[in-house]
């Protein structure tokens, strides 16, 4: 896998998972205190995020880091 299909894939799981968690992007954008464009930039893999944002989101959506980190 290259970088830009793990950053998809990353995107993807964070997606499922707040879609699990009951969250609209716009409301886990509030959560969040950023804008729905960067939610949106996140799911879509544009942002080449760190490990210590993918650990924050991991802690808002109550997640383990573990499940947003896994490729497939």
């Amino acid at each position: 896998m290259n970088k830009k299909e793990i950053l998809k894939q990353i995107g993807k799981n964070i997606q499922n998972i707040r879609k699990q968690k009951g969250y609209t992007q716009e409301t886990f954008s509030e959560l969040m205190n950023v804008s729905w464009s960067y939610v949106a930039k996140i799911e879509s893999g544009i942002l080449n995020l760190t490990i210590g944002k993918i650990t924050e989101i991991a802690e808002y959506l109550n997640a383990d880091i573990n499940d947003l980190l896994d490729i497939k």
